[in-house]
């Protein structure tokens, strides 16, 4: 152990805090930890507090799904049943398998903080906790880090990226009535007598939906309990149009077994460096979908194995698909709501969409050892189909959807990847869209881009010393077939390139992070003092990040890391 080193976590949200119980379940001695967080709440990160939520939002997890913390959520409730959350908690007791109200859940993450700096504090650790602290660069001279902010400059041995998300503003707070994201959803305000526009399907067109329909009407229970939307007198001409590429809405929650992100059947290092040895430096897509997915499907659900045993993952992706692409996207929620009720009802898991979340997850380990038209196929034309999958749209968002639909409020829309919006002079946007039907242009007074989180790339990183020092590099996978590479070129992808021995490469979004998320500089050299797990930053080599979960893995594998680094360093003494 190294009790005379010190280490600096970047952001003090969810990720800080599994970086914490990491640092406490491995009893890794630090003699201080230093946490900047530019917000307010230590734990709590922008979906969980008042920069990501209101009250009508709800996580896409129960209790009994979140990772294992000091104490649970259950016990969390007994000791501090009285929040305001009376609809959640009842008597004092919840539902363990009911999703969480997000600042419910922000609230409980924040308390997990508390108790972890206390215990650490209890093992002799210093901890500086610096809230309202924006770390404007970061040097790194002789080993040591010197994290600046406004007021000081502090030194760390260690440095830990733990950056949540980032939402960069093109025309906000330029054009009135664009909005670049739907947080904080408090800035959304007033009545909308007006269709507004809304870029995207997902969680995150959900969470700008819930807010801006509450402003312009009221949810209810018919006489018959179903839930109705009654539109305000004030906005007789509101409506919300959603566009996507897919025109899918996310597909509904269903009942999933504790084991579902088992890291237990994940390729570990050991098998990563093994098959890579035997198959000429490269993890193979193919091999990982058979292993992780295929074979758990066979163990699971035989049925089902045999109808897609000998499919190829492209002719897998479309069976799937078949589907969706016959129902319009009400028809199909409304189906699947059905499914997904007797699996919760039943507590009976529908296993090919469990094992291909788990999947998700499993696979951002070997991705970084794919080669570079795997990566291609995975993000092309498999990650669609998960991103719908693990999406898990709660039942009672399902709710409030079908209430605008059958109002005749909401619409979903199918758009062709050459459709973009501008902004119509200085007030709403234009939507260019091109389909099936043609070419044709729809003027918003009102516009929210609510993809969700865009990749961050080298340019975006926000300590330019870094940069400068070439401590970091960006992402890039080689490809094992040129002909595959120079097909692409041909194709226009200006992301394939050549190095100076002739090899292809593809640039990846993000930046290059090695197998425990350390940095690598510009010459790919990795670096065990420098730790990036910013989802925005390393989505071209960790193409899945399921929430907390991903929160808990990474800080574990950096832990591990820096431990191993400790004990080299005793090792060379």
């Amino acid at each position: 152990m190294n009790a005379t080193s010190t280490l600096a976590l970047i952001g003090g949200g969810p990720a800080a805090l599994f970086m914490l119980k990491q640092v406490y379940d491995k009893k890794l001695q630090f003699k201080k930890i230093i946490i900047f967080e530019r917000n307010d709440r230590f734990g709590v990160g922008m979906p969980y507090g008042k920069f990501g939520s209101k009250e009508e939002h709800v996580a896409n997890v129960s209790a009994n799904e979140l990772p294992k913390l000091f104490e649970s959520f259950s016990e969390y409730i007994k000791r501090k049943p009285d929040q305001g959350f009376q609809n959640f908690v009842k008597g004092g007791n919840i539902n363990e398998y009911e999703v969480i109200p997000r600042l419910l859940l922000g609230n409980y993450l924040e308390e997990q903080f508390k108790i972890y700096s206390s215990e650490l504090i209890k093992q002799g650790i210093e901890l500086q906790l610096l809230l309202n602290t924006e770390v404007k660069d970061i040097k790194y001279s002789d080993n040591i880090f010197n994290i600046i902010t406004d007021n000081d400059t502090f030194k760390s041995d260690y440095t830990v990226i733990c950056i949540g998300h980032l939402w960069k503003k093109t025309f906000e707070d330029k054009i009135e009535n664009w909005y670049d994201s739907p947080y904080p959803p408090s800035k959304f305000t007033g009545k909308n007598n007006y269709p507004v526009a809304i870029r995207g399907a997902s969680l995150t067109a959900v969470d700008a939906i819930k807010t801006i329909s509450r402003n312009n009407g009221i949810y209810k229970e018919d006489e018959n309990g179903n839930l109705e939307y009654i539109v305000s007198h004030e906005s007789p001409n509101f409506k919300i149009h959603l566009y996507s590429l897919s025109g899918f809405l996310p597909a509904l929650r269903f009942h999933t077994e504790d084991e579902a992100f088992d890291t237990n059947w994940t390729m570990n290092n050991e098998e990563i460096n093994d098959y890579k040895n035997k198959n000429n430096g490269f993890v193979d897509l193919d091999y990982v979908f058979k292993k992780n997915f295929i074979e758990r499907v066979k163990e699971k659900d035989y049925k089902f194995y045999d109808r897609i045993k000998d499919l190829s993952i492209e002719q897998f992706v479309d069976e799937m698909l078949k589907i969706r692409n016959e129902l319009d996207s009400f028809t199909l929620l409304k189906a699947e709501f059905t499914e997904a009720e007797k699996s919760i009802e039943r507590h009976q898991s529908i296993v090919w969409k469990e094992i291909l979340s788990a999947f998700s997850y499993a696979v951002n380990y070997p991705a970084k050892h794919f080669p570079a038209e795997d990566m291609l196929r995975l993000k092309g034309k498999l990650m669609p189909l998960i991103s719908i999958i693990i999406a898990s749209l709660p039942q009672s968002s399902y709710h409030e959807i079908m209430a605008l639909y059958n109002a005749n409020i909401l619409e979903v829309s199918s758009v062709g990847k050459d459709s973009d919006v501008v902004p119509n002079e200085n007030y709403g946007a234009i939507y260019n869209i091109k389909d099936d039907n043609g070419s044709r242009k729809i003027k918003y007074d009102m516009f929210v881009d609510a993809i969700g989180q865009k990749p961050m790339n080298y340019g975006d990183f926000p300590f330019e010393s870094v940069k400068n020092e070439q401590l970091i590099s960006r992402g890039f996978l080689y490809f094992k077939n040129n002909d595959i590479a120079e097909e692409e070129i041909q194709n226009g992808n200006q992301n394939v390139k050549q190095d100076s021995t002739g090899k292809y490469y593809l640039l990846v979004t993000g930046l290059n992070i090695g197998d425990n998320f350390e940095k690598k500089d510009i010459y790919a050299v990795s670096n065990k003092k420098f730790y990036n797990m910013s989802v925005p930053f390393i989505g071209g080599l960790n193409p899945d990040y399921s929430g907390m979960d991903f929160c808990d893995t990474a800080s574990e594998r950096i832990v591990n890391s820096i431990l191993d680094d400790f004990n080299d360093a005793a090792t060379a003494v």
